[in-house]
């Protein structure tokens, strides 16, 4: 097996292998694995001493920063107090100064008293406790050996665990599911206790010994988790369950938070009360010796457990689940269930562990009931609202910048001390919190935002204009609102950049400095400590004070940035001065002559007046969300690689060609976006599929990104929907999608739900003999999100 070896970061350490409760579901000894009958009751000094030394070892090897270390059994408090202190004093001198240590004890709570609680108060061991619901539940298979109930003495214990001097110790309860009992009542029951967690388990079987169903239904536990589900929902979530935290988590794109759920390979070793090194406990339900691997401490590493083959195949991922589970869309939440449930004895390819969990059907129908019953709740509002996704944008583009400054840390330098402090003004202020979004709403602003973070990451620091870029961001707000603020702002080559408004040119060509930008009734002044010999009299110069009003023509000494207002196109910055313009495939263009941004305004009208005839819905959205664009010296239109808002265009040959440019920008730039803050897919590259409109076999990124242009243009040309609703199927049935991404599968259904009854209309509108323009859907162009 191929990868590299996935160290282990969570140890069970057996310190007792009895127990003084008989439960009749316990996987220990009443399933498969009857190892337990020859191992001692009791670890040995000499395994404990063995043990902290192979931990240290492996977390030294590995640098780990922390380690947890479960205690468990048969029953851990069956070892007695002074066996688990002399246990905690030596893992934790062997870890001193290596790395943390994570104690944790797993109780069925029988034995707890204040004895033990004060030994794991002085040694920092968090309790766990078993627990199946109330009494009836409980006592259903939670009993002693003669019969008797062990509700009373766990409750006891529970709620020692609950006083004030213990419950920093609390790890939560851990519930094992039987579908006998009643759902709502068990709930209620755990919720009662005020757990700070509760992990519901699937009791463990095989396809040898699958689960019982009392009534035959393939569904019957997760109906019972569903129905728990919706207590939990409906009294508020009381606690948090890691089941369902888990579920809700894979569903939109993030980690598994269980290793009965999810992909996430495993990292668990058990240490047997005999030195032995075993895998997982449970596969002790499928056969005798499962879990074995032939190690022991005294003579073996942990390195040499993790690479034995068994382990290594629990750390496959997606390559270590069955064919039938790789090609199912929950696998990303299910991860294929627990490795133990997949096991059926005998020869053949269904033989061993390489098939679907024996709960498969439960695990399907617990997913898809979770995600139907919170899809609302959990999808993103940029999705569906143009509104929302410009909002958000926002939001992204704050906390970069926030991030930037934490990250520098005051080592900014003055220039930006100085911004800092005189943005908290600029946003004190109504009018001046409006301009100050408006600025940082900017597309370039993300792009200098992001260049900028990436510099001080790598330690480049923050240099030249992304160093000088807030005060011309503040100086810029200040302005717009008109307030009567000195806004210290750098400037190079002679020339002073203010993003949305233009360039001031205040000295010659080489010339650096610092200016003060001000605002005035009438527009705002540049003032150099040195005005002789940067202004020219011809520019209104008194005194050391250039006099500029952004919204004068330009002249020598004020370059704007123009605005398009040609109907029926929207208002459009034509950005050809922002020093960070240059996030395009393609160059940008110089400054264009006045003569040529009419020309290109007249050109882009054109083009919009054919959009806001065939697809007005597409040309009203964008007419919300796109403010910029900017030349580039080639091709048609074509996304930035960062803010959201802008689009480069190229000189196009025609309108005709344009518009389909536009178009296939703006859908570009949109998922772009949306890809940005929200999670539309996981696990992008796992699999390749084959795009309906050819026989090339694309990542899920690129199949998603292409569908969802092909569908915009089609409304524009159905011939381009060639395809699309097969892809959107593909889309909406694998296993990368998350619900943010369903949502906007669904969106696109509705989208084109009415084009073939408008085909007629655009039947008769010429495009290119291709259908595919220069740089729409052209076949060499790789999608990526960043």
């Amino acid at each position: 097996m191929t990868g590299p070896l996935v160290p282990f970061r969570e140890f069970v350490l057996k310190v007792h292998s009895r127990c003084d409760l008989a439960c009749d579901h316990c996987y220990v000894y009443e399933h498969a694995d009857q190892s337990w009958l020859t191992r001692p009751k009791t670890i040995s000094d000499e395994a404990i001493s063995w043990t902290a030394r192979r931990l240290a070892e492996h977390a030294t090897t590995h640098a780990l920063p922390s380690v947890t270390v479960i205690l468990h059994g048969g029953e851990p408090l069956l070892a007695g107090p002074a066996r688990l202190r002399r246990v905690c004093e030596e893992l934790g001198s062997a870890l001193n100064g290596i790395a943390e240590l994570d104690l944790r004890i797993h109780t069925n709570g029988v034995q707890l008293s204040p004895r033990y609680l004060d030994l794991f108060d002085e040694f920092h061991v968090r309790v766990g406790i078993s627990l199946d619901g109330d009494r009836a539940a409980n006592d259903r298979h939670r009993r002693f050996a003669n019969g008797r109930s062990s509700h009373p003495m766990v409750m006891r214990a529970v709620e020692l665990l609950r006083e004030e001097r213990y419950r920093h110790l609390d790890l939560g309860l851990l519930c094992t599911v039987d579908i006998h009992n009643d759902p709502v009542a068990v709930h209620d029951a755990l919720a009662e206790l005020e757990p700070p967690l509760v992990d519901f388990l699937l009791p463990h079987a095989t396809w040898d010994d699958p689960p019982p169903r009392p009534d035959g239904s393939p569904t019957a536990y997760a109906a019972w988790l569903l129905a728990v589900f919706d207590r939990w929902t409906e009294q508020g979530r009381p606690m948090p369950v890691r089941m369902f935290a888990s579920v809700l988590s894979s569903l939109n794109g993030g980690p598994s938070l269980t290793e009965s759920l999810g992909l996430a390979p495993t990292d668990l070793v058990v240490i047997e009360t005999d030195g032995k090194l075993e895998q997982v406990d449970s596969l002790k339900s499928a056969y005798e010796g499962a879990a074995a691997t032939g190690f022991d401490v005294f003579s073996n590493t942990f390195d040499e457990v993790a690479a034995h083959p068994g382990v290594r195949a629990r750390q496959l991922g997606l390559a270590g689940v069955s064919e039938t589970c790789r090609r199912c869309p929950v696998v990303r939440s299910c991860g294929g269930g627990l490795y133990t449930h997949r096991y059926r004895s005998g020869p053949g390819s269904d033989g061993g562990f390489d098939n679907p969990s024996v709960y498969c059907a439960d695990l399907a129908a617990l997913i898809r009931g979770i995600e139907e019953r919170t899809a609302a709740a959990t999808e993103s509002p940029a999705v569906r609202a143009p509104d929302a996704l410009l909002a958000a944008h926002l939001d992204l583009t704050r906390t970069l910048l926030a991030a930037l400054h934490d990250t520098l840390d005051g080592q900014g330098g003055a220039l930006w001390d100085e911004a800092w402090r005189l943005a908290a003004s600029v946003e004190a202020d109504a009018p001046g919190a409006d301009a100050l979004d408006t600025v940082l709403a900017h597309p370039y602003t993300r792009t200098w935002l992001v260049g900028a973070l990436e510099d001080v990451h790598a330690g480049r620091g923050l240099t030249g204009p992304a160093a000088e870029r807030l005060g011309a961001c503040v100086a810029a707000a200040a302005v717009r609102a008109g307030l009567d603020l000195p806004v210290p702002v750098a400037y190079r080559d002679g020339s002073l950049h203010l993003p949305t408004l233009g360039t001031a040119v205040v000295g010659g060509p080489g010339e650096r400095g610092v200016a003060v930008v001000r605002a005035t009734d009438d527009g705002f002044l540049v003032r150099r400590p040195d005005a002789v010999a940067a202004v020219p009299r011809a520019s209104a110069v008194r005194g050391p004070e250039l006099r500029i009003a952004h919204e004068e023509p330009e002249g020598p000494h004020w370059r704007p940035v123009r605005v398009l207002r040609r109907t029926p196109a929207p208002a459009l910055l034509l950005d050809d001065l922002d020093p960070f313009r240059d996030g395009f495939g393609t160059a940008p263009a110089d400054r264009l002559t006045a003569e040529r941004a009419d020309a290109w305004g007249h050109r882009i009208a054109d083009a919009w007046a054919l959009l806001a005839d065939a697809v007005p819905e597409q040309a009203a959205e964008a007419a919300r969300t796109l403010t910029t664009v900017t030349p580039l010296a080639a091709g048609t239109a074509e996304p930035g690689r960062h803010g959201h808002g802008a689009l480069g265009v190229g000189e196009a040959a025609d309108g005709k060609e344009l518009a389909l440019g536009l178009l296939s920008g703006f859908r570009r730039a949109k998922l772009r976006a949306l890809g940005e803050v929200t999670d539309l897919y996981a696990l992008d590259g796992t699999w390749e599929h084959r795009t309906p409109w050819g026989s090339e076999h694309v990542t899920f990124s690129r199949l998603l990104a292409e569908t969802f242009e092909r569908a915009g243009l089609g409304l524009y040309d159905p011939r381009f929907l060639t395809g699309v609703p097969e892809a959107l199927d593909m889309i909406e049935n694998a296993a990368e999608v998350t619900v943010d991404g369903k949502q906007l599968i669904a969106a696109v259904r509705k989208e084109i739900s009415g084009t073939r009854s408008a085909a007629g209309k655009n039947r008769g509108r010429t495009v290119p003999p291709s259908g595919h323009p220069s740089n729409v859907l052209s076949s060499d162009r790789k999608v990526t999100f960043e």
